[in-house]
């Protein structure tokens, strides 16, 4: 018979604590995450959530409780953790001087990789980065820099992603681009934690969703759990307003053109 058994956690923290001085920082974090999924963290400012990543990823020493990515113990076996993660954070780690195909190669050779200039050329169109491969990064938008950041961190195929913050001080249309990426990594099997203040963010993207808040987590749940925390609010007519968002790419367009019937109205004036 087939087993029944669900799989192992891809992540799973167990009690986690960590103060800087007298500053308590974690009080005993526990979380899972399933593998294939994206799991939110969720908090403000000074919640804790990248100190989580620092230490899941290796970068820092947890004082208290367990953790495990991918099966690995990240106190006992530190290089199999870094092994099976990347590591995107809140500003784009690239090298502004060399073009965008340059650190998508560099990245590949030191991870031994063959044939790094091909992982490069697909990795520039599947990030919509292909016109732009040739050109010095420092000549990058905010957004383009971050899906390069997110292309280098899939080079090697890392099973467990960590994502602090993907898309702090992105305009609208590099955001989508972003979480789009982000749903496609989903689509082929990794596993994503990352941690957002954005709360429409988490909504998009979430498969669970744990709020971080004084060191601790205080609720964890799908979408649908969490909604039910709150009784529905009673109302009689509601009218749709359109938001801000909708304002923004009718009159932008998906391409950051403006709309042709503004343009229009302009012309027919100075013909006047």
């Amino acid at each position: 018979m087939p087993s029944t058994e669900s799989p192992s956690p891809a992540v799973r923290v167990t009690g986690m604590k960590k103060s800087f001085g007298e500053l308590e920082v974690l009080r005993g974090v526990d979380l899972e995450v399933a593998p294939g999924s994206v799991f939110a963290l969720l908090g403000s400012n000074g919640a804790g959530k990248t100190t989580v990543v620092r230490i899941l990823s290796t970068l820092l020493k947890a004082d208290g409780g367990s953790a495990r990515v991918n099966g690995f113990d990240v106190a006992t076996h530190p290089a199999e953790v870094r092994e099976s993660i990347s590591l995107t954070g809140q500003f784009a780690a690239v090298d502004e001087i060399l073009s965008g195909r340059e650190n998508l190669v560099l990245v590949a050779r030191l991870r031994h990789l063959p044939q790094p200039r091909r992982i490069a050329e697909d990795l520039l169109e599947r990030f919509a980065l292909a016109d732009a491969a040739e050109r010095k990064v420092a000549t990058y938008s905010g957004g383009m820099r971050r899906r390069l950041d997110i292309a280098m961190s899939l080079i090697g195929d890392p099973p467990v992603m960590f994502l602090d913050e993907p898309t702090t001080g992105l305009d609208p249309q590099a955001r989508i681009t972003v979480w789009n990426a982000v749903k496609e990594l989903t689509g082929q099997g990794r596993t994503v934690l990352l941690t957002t203040q954005q709360l429409e963010e988490a909504e998009q993207l979430a498969d669970r969703i744990a709020i971080l808040h004084q060191g601790r987590i205080i609720v964890n749940g799908t979408l649908a759990e969490l909604k039910a925390l709150l009784p529905p609010a009673e109302v009689e007519y509601v009218e749709k307003q359109p938001t801000l968002e909708d304002v923004y790419f009718a009159i932008v367009g998906d391409e950051g053109t403006a709309a042709p019937a503004a343009a229009s109205t302009q012309d027919a004036e100075e013909r006047r």
